[in-house]
């Protein structure tokens, strides 16, 4: 999976791919993970998608390759760029995330582990809560990453 996702997207230096608990329920409920907040937002530029299921032949084929491609099908169909959004739930399965270094893969793990068990509470205290405005998202995510970025210390 790993080997697959760096020859489909060349800007990845580093993949992770755990099973932490909430980042987990969020792919097993086959559930994306939509911007309710800044802390979101300073990480991934939008809603963190779900891969659709592998089919039987996938699994029983060559699995690892076969979720790489479904992860790569999933970006590319909803023309999302990796480092944009450098998650994603394979549903039934686990989270996958990257960066440009191995350690920024790894930070963006702890940062969607976080983020999806901001949500669940979030949604425990008030259920119909929505996504954050774009132009607040953007805000955060923009100060933080891209040439422009200026938020923390070089």
């Amino acid at each position: 999976t790993h080997l697959h996702l760096y020859r489909a997207f060349a800007s990845l230096g580093g993949v992770v791919h755990t099973h932490s608990a909430m980042a987990t329920a969020f792919s097993q409920a086959g559930r994306e993970l939509p911007c309710l907040g800044t802390t979101h937002a300073d990480h991934f530029n939008g809603t963190v998608p779900v891969a659709r299921p592998l089919t039987e032949s996938e699994v029983t084929g060559d699995y690892g390759r076969n979720t790489g491609r479904v992860i790569q099908e999933c970006f590319e169909s909803r023309r999302i760029e990796p480092l944009a959004v450098p998650a994603v739930f394979v549903h039934g399965h686990g989270p996958f995330c990257w960066g440009r270094t191995a350690e920024e893969a790894v930070d963006n793990a702890i940062a969607l582990e976080f983020c999806a068990a901001v949500a669940i509470t979030t949604w425990q205290l008030d259920p119909p809560a929505s996504t954050i405005p774009r132009f607040l998202l953007e805000k955060h995510f923009l100060r933080k990453h891209g040439p422009a970025a200026y938020y923390g210390q070089r």
